[in-house]
Parts: C-alpha cells; structure tokens; sequence
C-alpha cells in the first residue's frame, strides 16, 4: 500500500478567552500576534495549527498535527513544497523510514529544527496514525506496547490574572480530583513566589510546578528556586534564556528543585547536549514539535541518563493531544502528561468525539492508530 495524497489545513479558531487568559492587567488580548509581558514570545488570539492529512491508496487517511500557535502557513508551505512531493508514492505503514527520508531533505541545511521541523512532526504523525488504522492497530502498540493504559496528567495553567482568582481555580480543580498543576508565570521572584503560596493555602493537596517561560537571569532564577524547593514544589521550567545551556547546567547543579526543559527543543541532538551538559533534570519533548518517531527516539536517550520524560501540550488540538497520549503511555519513566483545559476544549471541535479526560488522569483511546476520528467535514469548514 502507498501514499496517494497529502493534504494540509490551516486552523485559527476563536474561543471564549485567548490562550492562557487575559493580560495581567484583566484586558483581553488585541487581535492578532502581540507579545504578552513578562514574557518575550509572540501570542495569537487564536487558537493556530496546522493539520495534515495523508492518505493510502485504498482511501484510508491519517491524520498529524504541527505545534504551529502563530503562522501555522509556515509550515504548511513546507509540506507542500518539500514533503509532499517526495511522501507520495512511499509506503503507507512504514512511518520510521519515510521520517528518515523527509529528515534528510534539509538536513545538511540546519533544517532539523525551527519550521522544517514542525512540519516533519505533523507528517509523521499522520503516517503513524495511517499506519495503525491500516494495520487496526493502535499507534501505541507499533511503538512496543503501553506502559500504562491510564496517562496521569497535571493540569497546565490557572488562566486568571489575580492570586485570589488563580487560588479559587486551583481550589476548583483539587475538588474534581486534580493532583497537580502547573503555573504560568515569570512575573518576578517575589510575585511568583506570592502566587505559589495563594494556590498552595487554597489547595494543599496539589503538587506545583512553575514555568516561568524563560524570564529569569541564573542569579533569580536561583533565588526562584530556593523558595520553590522551600515549599516543595514539583519542578521549574524554562527559567532562563532558551539558548542558554551553560545556565541552565549551573542552576541545575545548585538548585534542589527540578529543572524542566524540553519544549524548544526538537530532535535527539538538541537533547543529548543538553543531558551531556546535565542541563534538565525533567524532559519536555513536544510531539506535534518532534513527530512520534523522534520522541521515542529523545526518551531513549533520556533513558539512557535516566533523565524523565513529562511530554509538553499546548495550544496544539485533538490529533497532537492523542499523539502526546500515545507517547506517554509508550514512554518508561513517565512524571505526567501535559493537559491544557482551554486547548483540549477548542481541540475537540475538529473531533467527531472528544477524548476521555479525568483531573489527574486520561485513558488512552483504544481505536486503530491515534484513536480519534476527525471531523474532515469540520476541518474543511473551519480552515483558512
């Protein structure tokens, strides 16, 4: 069986609030891309991704979906451009050889990473996912089998723009079950610090994590670390610069709280420098950036640094949710799976049903391939 077709879709969907919420001031989010202070990166007011849709001679398709929350037209050029035109023809269930030709289009070009590689995780996605329903087996068990059938998960975000209103969410949560969440933060030390003790007093069963989404030079991120671990929180991700390796090694080597890094980064290489420097101590590999193929391969090399992996979720949809699901389960040394409320609600509408969820845990789907039927019809009426 070969690849007849391979066909992308560009999403940009409204919802009730942006992602993460409103600005810290209670405003919404002017339309468009805007960069939310304290934090340096550019935000939608869209929920923005890319699908895409492979097909098999026989008719059978599969669906992948690219990490791409602004210009998701990037990487959906890419595919049409590069991938597509060499994808046709190829078999339809052999995933990890046609990742391996696609890799290495560009790969001499530095093309492992950035926008190439978005669009090589949402291509292979969907042969993964093709490959199972042609197979009638679940994307799982190609990989070898499910360590678990029940993901835990940790609930990412408390989208209000106050301490009191982020403690009665997180509140709210612990009474549906939930076991732990992470904050999204970088507002300064002691503003960080001062939201941690407000969910904790209103919460104190939860486990915290923070993300400070890069904010931090290593003197405050130290000092953000010794009042994280004298409260017991879980761990703290993307403390500083992105590209700052060397810093991160050293916080690292003198912080006692656990240091998460992962969702920058998008192939074995990048990781295994930053495990050779000892710069992670929690891995935070994001499918719909990495594709199925490569994540398995980055949990190996943290396996063998016995490093874990916590996939990282974000405003990507159904399709990469059940892809981050499928990994999860397939990943060894597993702290919990990302799970963003507002995302996987705007993430079901191109689903013909929504994925199963609890506060701490999710089932796994147990269809062929992803397990999740996509709404073509859907798809097509709210691409761009």
């Amino acid at each position: 069986m070969h690849i007849v077709g391979v066909d992308t879709y560009i999403l940009k969907l409204r919802a009730d609030s942006a992602y993460l919420g409103a600005l810290a001031d209670g405003t919404d989010p002017g339309a468009g891309y805007a960069v939310r202070p304290p934090w340096r990166s550019l935000y939608s007011d869209r929920y923005e991704t890319l699908l895409v849709r492979v097909t098999a001679a026989d008719g059978t398709v599969g669906w992948g979906e690219a990490l791409a929350p602004v210009a998701p037209e990037v990487p959906a050029a890419i595919v049409n451009l590069l991938l597509a035109p060499v994808l046709v023809g190829m078999s339809a269930t052999a995933p990890r050889p046609a990742w391996s030709r696609l890799r290495d289009l560009m790969r001499e070009r530095g093309h492992l990473v950035g926008h190439q590689a978005d669009a090589l995780a949402a291509v292979d996605i969907a042969l993964w996912d093709l490959a199972g329903r042609l197979t009638g087996r679940r994307v799982v068990d190609l990989l070898g089998g499910a360590f678990r059938e029940d993901v835990p998960v940790y609930v990412s975000g408390l989208p209000k723009p106050t301490d009191a209103a982020r403690a009665a969410l997180a509140a709210e949560w612990a009474g549906r079950g939930a076991r732990r969440v992470k904050l999204h933060l970088g507002n300064g030390v002691a503003a960080d610090l001062a939201t941690v003790d407000a969910v904790r007093a209103a919460a104190p069963e939860l486990r915290i994590a923070v993300d400070a989404h890069w904010a931090y030079s290593v003197t405050d991120a130290l000092r953000l670390a010794d009042g994280l671990a004298a409260r017991d929180a879980w761990f703290l991700e993307a403390p500083l610069a992105p590209e700052d390796v060397a810093g991160h090694a050293e916080l690292v080597a003198r912080a006692t709280v656990p240091v998460a890094i992962g969702e920058a980064l998008r192939n074995r290489y990048e990781f295994d420098s930053w495990l050779s420097a000892r710069a992670l101590r929690i891995a935070q590999p994001d499918v719909a950036r990495t594709g199925i193929t490569e994540a398995m391969a980055i949990a190996e090399v943290c396996a063998a640094r016995h490093v874990p992996v916590a996939p990282h979720h974000s405003v990507s949809l159904g399709v990469a949710l059940a892809a981050g699901l499928a990994v999860s389960a397939a990943v060894e040394d597993l702290p919990a799976f990302e799970y963003q409320p507002t995302s996987f609600a705007v993430g079901a509408r191109i689903l013909r049903a929504p994925l199963p969820i609890g506060a701490h845990t999710m089932p796994l789907p147990t269809g062929p391939g992803l397990g999740v039927e996509v709404d073509a019809d859907a798809v097509a009426a709210l691409a761009c």
